[in-house]
């Protein structure tokens, strides 16, 4: 009788909890996933002949992989971010911009540990990147090309592939090749036979 007269204790509501959870959280990650495991996957490599990704869009300077492609953890992408404000705080109205995300959940096993029985724990983000694609840029107001490079140069550090330093002007890259725009042929005047471009018409005997 006594237990049933105890007044009983407010229940708290239930909070809902995300359904993604990181190991560090300061770190770049995708904010919602439902299935946080998946296959390992390789780095792609461009073999259609598309060069998306490989030219400056928001900045004036940037770095681009000129190494094979690679895979980024969210740890080596933000320290190199880290390396780059830091260097360009003094420049009032200075933006990085980050090209790549990492989305992709990488799986790790413990040491000595038999094989089978399934996949391993979520360890880390990651993000896999081909050659040629451009990584970070820097731009919202202009910035010295001394400055811009010694930022990049120190960021390019933290990352395990060799990076080049490009401008906005900078050509595209498809592997090894750097992709020249095609010269735009103006229109020829009126009267010579309608012949754009290439060599003139040799008279006839």
């Amino acid at each position: 009788m006594l237990t049933l007269l105890r007044p009983l204790a407010p229940r708290l509501p239930s909070l809902a909890l995300p359904s993604v959870f990181t190991r560090n959280r300061g770190q770049l990650a995708p904010k919602n996933m439902q299935n946080i495991k998946r296959h390992k996957g390789r780095v792609p490599i461009p073999t259609g002949g598309s060069i998306k990704g490989t030219t400056l869009a928001y900045g004036e300077w940037g770095m681009r992989i000129k190494g094979q492609g690679v895979r980024f953890t969210a740890k080596q992408l933000t320290g190199a971010e880290e390396v780059i404000k830091r260097k360009i705080k003094v420049i009032k109205g200075a933006k990085v911009y980050l090209r790549v995300f990492p989305d992709i959940p990488v799986c790790v096993k413990g040491n000595e540990t038999r094989m089978g029985k399934g996949k391993g724990t979520f360890e880390y983000w990651a993000t896999r990147v081909n050659k040629g694609r451009v990584i970070f840029e820097i731009g919202g107001v202009p910035i010295r090309e001394e400055l811009a490079r010694d930022a990049l140069r120190q960021a390019a550090a933290k990352l395990p592939t060799p990076m080049e330093f490009i401008h906005r002007s900078a050509p595209a890259r498809l592997g090894n090749m750097l992709v020249q725009p095609t010269p735009v042929v103006p229109p020829s005047k009126a009267g010579s036979g309608g012949v754009t471009g290439g060599a003139p018409p040799v008279p006839s005997a």
